[in-house]
C-alpha cells in the first residue's frame, strides 16, 4: 500500500480595522501564541463557510469573506511528545479578507483561545516569537498590500456537500 501525502487545509480571516489586525491568543503546545482567526476546512464545507465558521468560534465575530488574499503552503515540524511520534505536516491555507459583522459578547470562544486583540504589522513584527504561524506577517503583508483576488476563483463542487450524489 502507497502512503499519499495529504497536506492539512487550513483557512484564515485577514482582518483589518484601522491599520490593526484582528488577532486570537490561543492555548499551544508551546504557550500562549498569537494567530488570525483560523482553522481546519471541515468536511461538507467550502473554503469560504469554513473562514465565516472559523472566525465566528474564536472571536465571536460574525464575518463574511469578500476576497482571496492567498492561498499559502507551509510546513512545520510538531515535535514528538510522550502520547504522539513527531509529525512532518503541510497546511495549505486560503487567506480571506471580507466584511465583519456584529460582536456577540454572550458567545463563548473556541476551545483553547484566551482573547481576541487588535495588532498593527508593527507589534505583529515585535512579537514573531510569540506567532503560531509563520504565515501571520505575510497574510497581513499581502493584505496591506491590496492583494485581493475574486472569490470565483475558488470553486466548490457539489459533490461537497452531498457525496452519494451522481458525479
Amino acid at each position: 500500500m502507497t502512503h499519499r501525502w495529504k497536506p492539512s487545509v487550513t483557512v484564515a480571516g485577514i482582518i483589518e480595522k484601522d491599520g490593526r489586525f484582528l488577532l486570537v491568543e490561543e492555548h499551544t503546545p508551546k504557550g500562549l501564541m498569537f494567530n488570525n482567526p483560523a482553522g481546519h476546512l471541515d468536511p461538507g464545507e467550502s473554503p469560504l463557510q469554513a473562514c465565516a465558521r472559523e472566525v465566528l468560534e474564536e472571536t465571536a465575530y460574525a464575518f463574511t469573506p469578500t476576497a482571496l488574499i492567498g492561498i499559502y503552503l507551509s510546513r512545520f515540524s510538531k515535535p514528538a511528545t510522550p502520547e504522539d511520534p513527531e509529525e512532518d505536516i503541510t497546511y495549505l491555507r486560503f487567506a480571506f479578507t471580507g466584511e465583519l459583522g456584529s460582536h456577540d459578547p454572550t458567545r463563548a470562544l473556541d476551545t483553547g483561545i484566551v482573547r481576541t486583540l487588535w495588532m498593527s504589522l508593527e507589534e505583529m513584527q515585535a512579537s514573531q516569537a510569540r506567532h503560531r504561524s509563520r504565515l501571520l506577517i505575510r497574510c497581513a503583508e499581502d493584505h496591506l498590500r491590496g492583494i485581493r483576488l475574486p472569490l470565483d476563483l475558488i470553486y466548490t463542487d457539489a459533490s461537497v456537500y452531498n457525496p452519494g450524489g451522481p458525479p
